[in-house]
């Protein structure tokens, strides 16, 4: 007991420490996610009025949309409750964001501490093995709570028939289980790691993992669904069943995965970890001279997992094309809305989902982009800088990179998303592979946006670099939710994502298209002026 009570010395004292740290972003998170979770029920009041919510229930049986979005229990349209339209449209995202949340979060306060040399400042004091994990954990699961509650409280105060007190409540504490779950993932890969950036991918890499799982089982096979670690944070059915026991299938793999990561913390020295550093040459390579071959070696590991990463996530996607079609062909009102409308199933779909595949291929580029300031911060480039490499070289290669990643991400992504629903569907679709390679070229500009944004930072002001991923975030979920809301038109085109036709439903519009390219090369050149001036952090 007495050397139980040593391993976890003065973590009241790290607790309160890390809550006086932390409390503006504490209140950014609860707010923030907080409010993007629960203020739409007006909205989807709104979609729900007359037979609005036919509609809807019809469009969310899809299978398309069930993988997209998860399933309901719901049978009926007559039952189709505003309710349940937001448990079903709005869980399964909101989970997800409070677990990535969680995840940087705790990796940010474990691993990415040591790899700073801040743990070992804090363990020269009285301070147990552990106990600053601990008070991380405690202090993520307490703002989970919070978050969980404000979420439920927020959307009971909106006063709908269909969304009760007990069921906005189980929606909330569903966000708080998601985080909970997620900070248990997180503090594992943060031992078993050797870097922070290693956690974050190998921890946000799982998450992708059981998210397409999840897609897989979701309308098919719920038990597993169920046994999917993602899929406890959502399959509690508030508003329509209330299954309370969900939420402790995820609360014990939590408990479990805490557990485990204790033991491995006890078992491994401070900086060290369970996957060590690779030794490299003791002569490098020709190909490492050269600052284009340093800097892909840097990204090498990241740019290979998202690349295999995109091309699964496209053929998960396209396998769903088969049952779309019987789906289409069962259904006669949905067969006349899109014979009325002139527009295929198919058509509509891949529109819609290749805008959110793009957004998500438009984060490597940006990890490539704002990884040259995490050298610069770690000063790694004093000694590089010292050589002839001149700082104009150094951003443009780096944005290279970044810029062919995201054309490489393009074309797995739409070149996987065609071939698994021509597979699927024995190639009986109104598409083709050119359709589908089309569309995702035609996205290409806009995810150069935000690669260029991120490089513009770069230059101006590198301590704002995550704001491209806010920014980018924030277009995703405008352009998911954006028609759903029916929000003014203004407001969509905020989200860059917005800006171009979508294809393969519209045709190609060459204006746009240069329009755009025309912002990226401008906002790149700007970029790249400002970084080749402004101070750079140097260091032995």
């Amino acid at each position: 007991m007495k050397q139980l009570k040593q391993q976890f010395e003065s973590c009241a004292t790290l607790l309160v420490q890390y809550l006086r740290r932390d409390w503006k972003k504490i209140l950014v998170w609860v707010l923030g996610l907080g409010l993007l979770c629960s203020v739409y029920v007006p909205a989807f009041e709104k979609v729900a009025q007359g037979n609005g919510h036919v509609g809807m229930f019809i469009t969310m049986g899809n299978p398309a949309m069930i993988a997209l979005v998860g399933p309901t229990p719901i049978t009926s349209a007559a039952d189709y409750t505003v309710g349940a339209m937001y448990a079903q449209e709005m869980l399964l995202f909101c989970s997800i964001m409070a677990m990535v949340v969680s995840i940087l979060h705790v990796v940010g306060h474990t691993r990415h501490e040591e790899d700073l040399g801040l743990s070992e400042m804090i363990r020269a004091f009285p301070v147990g093995r552990q106990a600053s994990s601990l008070a991380v954990v405690i202090e993520t699961i307490g703002i989970n709570l919070v978050l969980g509650v404000f979420t439920g409280v927020v959307m009971a105060s909106f006063r709908e028939a269909s969304i009760t007190f007990a069921g906005s409540m189980l929606f909330g504490l569903s966000l708080s289980v998601a985080g909970i779950l997620g900070a248990a993932i997180a503090l594992v890969f943060a031992q078993i790691m050797s870097t922070a950036s290693g956690a974050s991918g190998a921890s946000l890499g799982v998450l992708g993992l059981l998210y397409i799982l999840r897609a897989a089982s979701d309308g098919h096979n719920e038990t597993l669904s169920l046994v999917n670690p993602l899929g406890s944070t959502y399959l509690a059915y508030p508003m329509t069943q209330n299954r309370w026991w969900v939420l402790l299938i995820a609360l014990g793999y939590s408990v479990v995965l805490f557990a485990v990561a204790a033991l491995l913390e006890n078992g491994r020295d401070m900086t060290a970890s369970y996957i060590p550093e690779r030794l490299g040459r003791s002569h490098a390579r020709r190909g490492l001279l050269s600052v284009h071959g340093m800097l892909l070696r840097l990204n090498r590991g990241i740019i290979i997992a998202w690349l295999v990463a995109f091309a699964c996530l496209g053929a998960v996607y396209g396998s769903i094309y088969g049952d779309m079609r019987t789906f289409l062909d069962s259904n006669q009102l949905m067969k006349m809305m899109f014979v009325d409308s002139g527009t295929s199933l198919e058509a509509s779909f891949t529109s819609t989902i290749l805008i959110v595949l793009s957004g998500l291929a438009a984060i490597l580029p940006i990890v490539i982009v704002n990884k040259l300031y995490t050298e610069e911060t770690r000063l790694h480039l004093s000694q590089i800088m010292s050589t002839q490499v001149t700082r104009s070289r150094l951003f443009w290669t780096n944005v290279a990179l970044a810029f062919i990643c995201a054309i490489l991400g393009t074309l797995l992504t739409a070149g996987s998303l065609g071939a698994a629903a021509i597979s699927s569907t024995s190639g009986h679709m109104s598409i083709g592979m050119g359709d589908f390679l089309a569309a995702g070229f035609n996205q290409l500009p806009v995810m150069l946006i935000f690669v260029s944004l991120a490089a513009l930072l770069l230059g101006l002001a590198p301590q704002l670099g995550k704001v491209a991923y806010g920014y980018l975030t924030y277009a995703i979920l405008l352009s998911y939710f954006g028609n759903m809301l029916d929000l003014p038109k203004w407001v969509t085109k905020t989200s860059p994502l917005n800006w171009m036709p979508r294809m393969p439903v519209d045709s190609f519009k060459l204006a746009p298209f240069l329009a755009v390219t025309a912002a990226v090369i401008v906002m790149t050149v700007v970029g790249a002026w400002s970084y080749s001036r402004r101070d750079m952090r140097e260091g032995a």
